[in-house]
């Protein structure tokens, strides 16, 4: 009888930890292609849709940049989380949350037009978010709680919550009973950057620079050193004199903040009113990215391209070659399995033990 074990290697590969994201793209593409032959589909003209038809024209780049914007601003707050060995898996209800608290002015005082509307928006989204985040945060800080199942149960939460305003209290009642929220004026909408060329809004660019400041923070500063040795050694932290309770605080502060931001950037930018449905996965679609870019802020702003470029596909193959949604989600979840398993093997050797009947010692063998 056979056994598999995982034994941590004494020293990764710095060449492999490198090339990991490409080779897990590369066996996506690989499944992938594999995948939509199973479906009776062509492999390549499928991934021809996937990844490139969508850059030819203009108009797409901006479509791009619109999909990209929350996955970026949602991963770059869950790269902090995750870098301090804090697992928030509930960026999804951080995002909708926010959209819901910034949209509070919009909605409830649509008579309230003025140019300090949309800032005030986008600051209430940010506090939506980091106050929602706060709840598992603080269960985990005060009793130990798994911020995993907290943050994740907070998500379906926040989703009933949306449905319920936007059916109710907040509906429009100019809106002949759908349930959406009244459309945002033009004091409350994200401006576009290139308004003649595209509807690319400026929640690209916050997004850019979030990217920018975490990346200095994370390299450059006192407080990214404390992030980082708190995530590798928690013990080594301890006698540095940080604390654990107050990085789970920060990073999930920092993290649902950036999803709030994301969520009122999303429906003040490319939506323009609450609906049901805000969202068609960022929160968990960012959890991908952020290993995909190797929980560098950097390198998750080309790894939501990367994603952001797979939902525009995905849309294109379900016109053009005649996939479903679900196929598309099921090629995000290989990048995210492939992601996961090479970095798995660059930080671990697989190791067969062969049990023999009678008591003994296995014999063993590397792999």
């Amino acid at each position: 009888m056979m056994r598999i074990e995982l034994v941590k290697r004494p020293q990764r590969s710095a060449l492999f930890s490198m090339l990991s994201p490409f080779i897990a793209l590369g066996l996506t593409l690989v499944a992938g292609a594999a995948l939509f032959l199973a479906l009776g589909k062509n492999p390549g003209e499928a991934l021809y849709y996937y990844f490139v038809d969508p850059l030819h024209e203009t108009w797409s780049l901006h479509e791009l940049a619109v999909k990209a914007a929350p996955l970026i601003l949602i991963a770059v707050g869950l790269s902090v989380c995750f870098r301090s060995n804090n697992w928030n898996i509930g960026a999804e209800g951080q995002f909708i949350i926010g959209a819901m608290a910034g949209s509070i002015l919009p909605v409830m005082f649509p008579d309230f037009q003025s140019w300090v509307v949309l800032p005030l928006m986008l600051l209430l989204g940010v506090a939506g978010g980091a106050a929602y985040a706060s709840i598992p945060a603080v269960l985990k800080a005060r009793f130990n709680t798994s911020e995993i199942l907290t943050s994740l149960m907070l998500v379906y939460v926040a989703q009933l919550f949306l449905d319920w305003m936007v059916r109710g209290p907040w509906r429009n009642p100019a809106g002949f009973n759908f349930p959406e929220t009244r459309t945002f004026h033009a004091f409350a909408t994200l401006p576009e950057i290139w308004p003649a060329s595209g509807r690319a809004h400026w929640g690209f660019i916050f997004a850019l620079l979030a990217a920018l400041v975490l990346w200095f923070v994370m390299t450059r500063t006192l407080k990214g050193f404390e992030i980082r040795l708190l995530g590798q050694s928690p013990r080594a932290g301890r006698f540095a004199g940080f604390s654990r309770e107050k990085m789970v605080l920060f990073s999930f502060l920092v993290s649902g903040g950036l999803a709030g931001l994301a969520g009122i950037c999303e429906v003040s930018g490319a939506i323009g009113q609450l609906r049901p449905i805000i969202s068609p996965g960022y929160g968990f679609t960012a959890i991908i990215i952020a290993f995909l870019g190797r929980l560098n802020p950097l390198g998750i702003v080309a790894a939501g391209l990367v994603l952001a470029l797979t939902y525009l596909g995905g849309e294109a193959a379900q016109i053009s070659v005649g996939l479903s949604d679900k196929v598309a989600r099921v090629f995000q979840g290989m990048i995210l399995f492939f992601v996961l398993a090479c970095d798995t093997l660059i930080h671990y050797r697989i190791r067969l033990v062969a049990e023999p009947a009678v008591r003994g010692e296995g014999a063993r063998a590397d792999v």
